[in-house]
């Protein structure tokens, strides 16, 4: 989109199948190497999701919507905003799946979590059948034997209707769903859409597991039957067991690092994972903890279980006296215990807070305020009290 030169930096006798599948993608191809020499400039920015657009030398655009949030959300524009001239219909291609569609105006598509959909639109392709976008959404984790809400979005942006339109909800055995997996209605109009909410209950699988939900949703239209799927992936989550827990034997609900990955019982290191050192604080060493790297938060769920936290903070010895940090412990939300700015090479300092209540618990880490090089932190001796 942005014109960026393209270059294979790998032996192509063995590269993997994703690079491949770019590398080889002729359509992909004809954005980057398009010769009206523009940009593609950010049209829409909705927060976590974005929307760009390029203009192309026949007159064509190329968009990419893209989501940086953490759930599948429905990403568009108007090709006004893309730069469209005005017509009755525009031609949609998706550049991946090589499907086309007919659009009134609106060029929009169901894009997952960490991901993006890229489109080349034209006018004309009133033959075509409706441009559509299906997503599902649900919580951000599952609690064993706890109901949550999931719901599903068919919505037709074409410039004809949807023809029995059909959505089934799948869930791993055993769990409970409020009535029929399957919601139906007879028709989804041209900038109509079709809502289904679901209540689930799960069942204990493994704590921590990642469970697939996944949706459905098939319907006819004047180009014939056509399908679309969206999924999502929550946790399963349990609290803690009763008594002190380390918390570097607990899973985490989410993680975020500036340098790599998180680090159990051992410092940040550089960005491979299992590559730090002995936790050590102004000279001392501590067998228990985390490593990290500002700017770092780790969300642990609690349940409502747990009461009390306590760590030895500070910057990480590996560093030689660089870095500066600052650390907070966040419970639902709410500030339940902070540090001043620490600095590298001085010793640890205690850091305790009350977990009465708190259902879901952040340890955050922040860079002082003067940029993060060498801000490798340390939760050393991390404990949770349940």
């Amino acid at each position: 989109m942005l014109n960026a030169p393209l270059i294979a930096g790998n032996d192509i006798r063995s590269m993997d199948d994703a690079t491949k599948r770019i590398l080889l993608n002729r359509d992909l191809l004809d954005v980057n190497q398009d010769w009206s020499g523009a940009q593609g400039r950010k049209v829409r920015d909705d927060g976590d999701q974005e929307v760009w657009a390029k203009r192309m030398s026949d007159g064509s655009v190329a968009v990419v919507l893209l989501n940086r949030g953490t759930s599948n959300a429905a990403v568009g524009a108007t090709a006004a905003e893309l730069g469209l001239p005005a017509a009755r219909t525009y031609r949609v291609k998706d550049l991946w799946s090589k499907e086309e569609h007919a659009s009134a105006g609106t060029i929009r598509g169901g894009v997952p979590a960490h991901g993006a959909v890229t489109y080349r639109v034209w006018t004309g392709g009133a033959k075509l059948g409706p441009l559509t976008s299906f997503t599902l959404t649900g919580p951000e984790l599952v609690e064993a034997d706890r109901p949550f809400t999931v719901s599903t979005s068919l919505v037709n942006d074409g410039t004809s209707p949807l023809m029995a339109a059909r959505v089934q909800l799948q869930v791993p055995d055993g769990w409970v769903l409020d009535g029929s997996a399957v919601r139906e209605t007879p028709s989804v109009r041209p900038g109509g859409s079709f809502t289904a909410t679901w209540t689930v209950t799960a069942r204990p699988i493994m704590a921590a597991a990642t469970v697939k939900i996944t949706a459905a949703a098939g319907y006819r239209t004047t180009a014939g039957t056509q399908a679309r799927w969206s999924e999502i992936a929550p946790p399963l989550v349990t609290a803690p067991p009763k008594g002190s827990n380390g918390v570097s034997g607990l899973p985490f609900v989410s993680e975020l690092n500036g340098w790599g990955p998180v680090e159990r019982d051992r410092s940040n290191g550089e960005q491979s994972a299992a590559d730090g050192r002995t936790i050590t604080i102004g000279g001392v060493q501590y067998a228990t903890g985390l490593g990290v790297h500002a700017t770092s938060s780790v969300r642990i769920y609690l349940g409502a279980a747990c009461t009390k936290f306590s760590a030895l903070v500070g910057v990480d010895d590996e560093k030689e006296g660089r870095g500066s940090v600052a650390f907070r412990v966040v419970g639902d939300g709410r500030e339940l215990a902070t540090t001043p700015v620490l600095l590298g090479g001085a010793a640890a300092v205690p850091i305790d807070a009350d977990l009465t209540g708190v259902r879901m618990l952040d340890l955050q880490v922040t860079d002082g305020g003067n940029g993060n090089d060498s801000d490798h932190a340390d939760w050393a001796s991390a404990s949770i009290t349940c």
